[in-house]
């Protein structure tokens, strides 16, 4: 029994080391029948495919659908993202202090230019006005009394110097007259002093007076309650904000690489978010780019006589430029490159080749494209089964409009 035994033990393990460590050789032994069929069948399938592999990518000949696509001058508008803005919107303040004895506009009344809008009580400044008012004739008086003093007191001196040259009159006495003539003078210039001074309370008080009224500076709408009855007011205080919304400003900001297609003076349109699409010019531009952005302020002077257009509405901006030559070719042919590069695949003498291209416009006809010749044939079908070299058997469809 024990020879038994280790005899199995030792077929089991010849059977196990050739299925591990001898697996190929005992393959190979048992298939050594079917190789020269198969290494046959290998050369055969090898010669079938030289043929196929000696026919490259440039060689073959693909079909396409072409456009022959002539270039016409458009409009190469720049588009903007901005928002309106009134024509002039200002803080009208108090210029002088008092109770407020006028009642109040409410936010939202239309205003023209001149309409009073807070009124001050004068307090005593009318009273103040009266008495300057009264002092100016009595100043006025004085000055003539005092001019003609002068002009005696010149005759005696002339007197009094003719008769000290005869010998009539002593030396004191001519000093005394010229004394007397440069009091007057000096009477004078007092005098007129006072007159200067009742003027300047004149027209000091009436200034305060007619400060007393605030007005409004343009005609508009007023975009807060006007100061309330019996507020008291301070110089600097608010009376109310009002604001001029006809004309209206369109206002955007062009990027740096697009500020050189807008001039002033351009017509320019806009949509609003409600849908509404409104025309106007440029009215400025701006010289100095702002330092975050770099980009420049652009503003549009609008008509809005209704008053339906409200500060800060958003708006789509197109500013019209100098006339461009571009391609209108469907959105569907445009293409990359190896690079990532933008572009089209055109047709030259049957022969596929790539031309990169920029956007102008895009509109629901198609996509306005920049940077092909005059002339180009455009492949719109199959474009993406081409590459540089390849050549294509073109089939024509008709130009676009």
């Amino acid at each position: 029994m024990r020879v038994l035994s280790v005899l199995v033990a030792i077929i089991v393990s010849a059977v196990l080391y050739l299925a591990v460590f001898e697996r190929d050789r005992l393959l190979s032994f048992a298939g050594a029948t079917d190789a020269p069929t198969k290494a046959t069948e290998t050369v055969e399938t090898a010669e079938e495919a030289e043929p196929e592999a000696a026919t490259d990518d440039t060689s073959r000949i693909v079909s396409v659908v072409a456009l022959k696509s002539e270039a016409r001058d458009i409009d190469s508008a720049v588009l903007l993202r901005g928002r309106t803005e009134a024509a002039r919107q200002v803080d009208v303040r108090a210029e002088t202090s008092g109770l407020i004895i006028s009642e109040p506009l409410r936010k939202g009344t239309s205003v023209t230019e001149g309409d009073l809008m807070c009124e001050i009580d004068p307090g005593t400044r009318e009273t103040v006005l009266k008495q300057a008012q009264t002092s100016l004739p009595e100043a006025r008086a004085r000055v003539t009394e005092a001019m003609a003093r002068q002009a005696e007191a010149e005759i005696n001196y002339n007197a009094a110097t003719k008769l000290s040259e005869d010998g009539f009159a002593s030396e004191t006495r001519v000093a005394s007259a010229k004394a007397s003539i440069e009091a007057a003078m000096a009477g004078v210039e007092a005098a007129k002093s006072g007159v200067e001074s009742a003027e300047v309370m004149i027209a000091a008080a009436q200034e305060d007076i007619e400060r007393l009224n605030v007005k409004a500076p343009f005609a508009g709408l007023l975009e807060t309650d006007t100061a309330e009855l019996g507020t008291l007011m301070q110089p600097g205080a608010l009376c109310a904000t009002i604001i001029q919304l006809d004309p209206i400003k369109l206002v955007g900001f062009v990027p740096e690489t697009e500020v050189v297609k807008v001039k002033t003076g351009a017509l320019a349109g806009a949509r609003l978010t409600s849908g509404r699409e409104v025309q106007g010019q440029v009215t400025f531009l701006s010289r100095s780019a702002d330092p975050q952005t770099r980009t420049f302020r652009v503003e549009i002077q609008v008509a809005n006589s209704d008053l339906s257009i409200r500060d800060g509405q958003t708006a789509e901006i197109l500013i019209s430029s100098e006339g461009e030559l571009a391609h209108l070719l469907p959105a569907s042919a445009l293409t990359l490159d190896d690079e990532g590069a933008l572009g089209v695949r055109i047709v030259d003498q049957e022969v596929a080749g790539f031309t990169p291209i920029s956007i102008l416009r895009d509109t629901p006809e198609g996509v306005w494209v920049a940077g092909l010749r005059e002339i180009e044939d455009v492949i719109v079908t199959g474009q993406e089964y081409v590459i540089d070299g390849v050549k294509v058997d073109v089939t024509y469809k008709d130009v676009a409009q």
